[in-house]
């Protein structure tokens, strides 16, 4: 590569730096070059992406003129691509993250997580797989002339450096416990002119973390009565709510009084009652002297009577 063509492609990044907002350097260890080719075409519009010599890019740091970018120098090496966008640095990771692609495993890589083997059917035909399946210790039958696996079992703990039987295997078995893509390293904003190490993106889990704190503000917000779009909702339906069991409470003490009234009407009826029946029969005791009088009167006269008859010398 002649003088000439380094100066340009050195002004070229510098030139790119300074308009944009962001500077990522990214890993592409174990990225193979068609997947490469497709993830810089599908990013292409939200970031510029280039691999070259980690002299180039040195050189670009240095000539970019602020001192705060220098200590990127620390983490160029062979395996690294430099990625200029105007988007924010973890907006640009995500999307990155979003183009990563499954992958099989190859010998040597280090399993990022417990590698298992799931129970269930396979495509494998009897013969020298099944001696590779108990080397690792899955348990397997015949089942329609294809092996089937009977249980789940993890074959490489997380952190073990995969072998070369395992990474076999594990594609016989079309099983990719990698993802590969353009992995974050370190960003540099160029506005704020700081350094950010230790990208980790993980949109899921922001997804779940977002939606688990924003369920807990909601129930402090409902508790202190605190008044926004988002809880005007739940006021309203409690007010609602509230007011029919107010209206049902005003509705039973009606009824009350209602039956309060209905009594007392019903005790001043049989006291009228009462009372009338009391004049009746004091009527009818009045009544009933009278005629004992007269008839004892009558008694008398007819023995005065009688007498006379008896003693007509008396009489006379």
């Amino acid at each position: 590569m002649t003088i000439n063509i380094k100066e340009n492609q050195v002004n070229e990044l510098v030139e790119k730096i300074k308009g944009s907002k962001t500077l990522m350097l990214v890993s592409v260890k174990g990225l193979p070059s068609k997947q490469f080719q497709d993830i810089k075409k599908a990013i292409r519009e939200d970031a510029f992406v280039v691999m070259v010599k980690k002299n180039i890019v040195v050189r670009a740091l240095n000539k970019f003129g602020k001192g705060s970018i220098l200590p990127l120098e620390n983490h160029i090496n062979a395996d690294i691509a430099l990625v200029v966008s105007d988007k924010d640095g973890y907006e640009l990771a995500g999307i990155m993250a979003s183009k990563k692609t499954p992958a099989y495993a190859k010998t040597g890589q280090i399993a990022p997580e417990d590698i298992e083997v799931k129970a269930g059917p396979t495509d494998l035909v009897p013969g020298p797989a099944i001696s590779e399946l108990g080397a690792v210790g899955i348990q397997i039958a015949v089942e329609d002339g294809k092996i089937a696996i009977k249980a789940d079992k993890v074959i490489l703990d997380e952190g073990k450096e995969i072998k070369e039987n395992v990474a076999s295997l594990l594609q016989k078995l079309d099983i990719k416990p990698f993802t590969v893509g353009l992995n974050p390293l370190v960003i540099y904003d160029v506005e704020s002119e700081k350094i950010y190490t230790d990208i980790k993106i993980d949109s899921e889990a922001a997804k779940l973390e977002i939606a688990s704190s924003s369920g807990k503000a909601l129930g402090f917000a409902q508790k202190i009565a605190y008044y926004c779009k988002e809880t005007i909702g739940y006021f309203l339906g409690k007010a609602n709510a509230d007011v029919e069991v107010l209206g049902g409470l005003d509705k039973g003490e009606e009824d009350s009084e209602g039956e309060d009234k209905d009594g007392e009407e019903k005790v001043e009826r049989e006291k009228n009652e009462e009372d009338k029946g009391g004049e009746n029969s004091e009527s009818s005791s009045s009544d009933g002297g009278g005629e004992d009088g007269n008839k004892t009167k009558e008694d008398e006269e007819d023995k005065k009577d009688q007498a006379e008859l008896n003693n007509p010398e008396e009489s006379a």
